[in-house]
């Protein structure tokens, strides 16, 4: 399979800034997805874990298994990393902030940037974090220009744009489709991101979500082609003739996977990537 190229030339910018900026700050927060903690790990961390400290915060917690969001935690911390999960809809960052407090010097703010791939919630967690009433400021001295700044609650923060690893092969592609932070249209359209999450949670014997949800099963002899058009049929996704429209289906499908509405689930667990 060949490599993806949708690389945005608004994402090299920002990761040549962060790079910039790396010395200066007090800690990096990479933001992940609760419901594939690895695979929405941003390309970023590994280059910059060197320079500056780097914690996690899980969003979406309220999307995936609880029980697996706690085995991640664990894992965090045996690797001494600092990792939090939040429902970025109900945040509660009092801890949080007495955590990163621990980072920055004692005459002034916590400086920090948050990081991310595309979509896994960055913008709602420094807005929790700052407070959204926070204003946006310019330049500070000593520090890269060109990139924006957020002061609130103690901290100086920056954002950045979701950086995705051009180097990603698709398999990661697909998972960041599923979960919204990927375009589908990009690695192949909805119906082949459908069919691969179909294939993946009967695999993972997952599929109880989607029955539970819309009464469709996926007996073992079923083919995901034919799985597809049953849901197709289910959700009335029909064209002229009583035939299945598969393209609008398998949106519908990913949709409603990405945004949770077939229940909680969490496809990945620590040691498995």
């Amino acid at each position: 399979m060949g490599r993806t190229v949708w690389y945005p030339g608004h994402m090299a910018k920002g990761k040549r800034k962060l790079s910039e900026l790396a010395g200066k700050l007090d800690i990096i927060i990479e933001v992940r997805d609760a419901r594939a903690p690895a695979q929405t790990s941003s390309p970023l961390v590994g280059e910059l874990s060197s320079v500056c400290p780097v914690a996690v915060a899980l969003s979406k917690r309220d999307l995936a298994d609880e029980k697996a969001t706690a085995k991640w935690l664990a894992h965090f911390a045996a690797s001494g990393v600092k990792a939090w999960a939040l429902d970025l809809l109900k945040p509660r960052m009092d801890q949080v902030r007495r955590d990163l407090a621990v980072f920055g010097p004692a005459h002034r703010e916590v400086r920090l940037a948050v990081v991310g791939i595309p979509n896994v919630g960055k913008s709602m967690f420094l807005n929790a974090l700052v407070g959204k009433s926070s204003a946006q400021v310019g330049g500070i001295p000593g520090i890269t220009r060109g990139v924006s700044w957020y002061r609130g609650k103690g901290i100086l923060a920056v954002d950045s744009p979701g950086i995705l690893d051009p180097k990603a092969d698709d398999a990661v592609q697909r998972c960041l489709a599923w979960l919204g932070s990927s375009k589908a249209e990009v690695i192949g359209g909805y119906e082949n991101v459908a069919l691969d999450l179909i294939a993946v949670l009967r695999r993972k014997s997952l599929w109880g979500m989607v029955e539970a949800k819309w009464s469709v099963g996926a007996p073992a002899e079923t083919s995901d082609e034919d799985v597809l058009e049953a849901l197709g049929r289910r959700l009335g996704c029909l064209v002229s003739g009583g035939a299945v429209d598969l393209s609008n289906a398998a949106r519908r499908f990913v949709e409603a996977f990405s945004t949770g509405r077939l229940g909680r689930v969490t496809l990945e667990f620590p040691g498995e990537i």
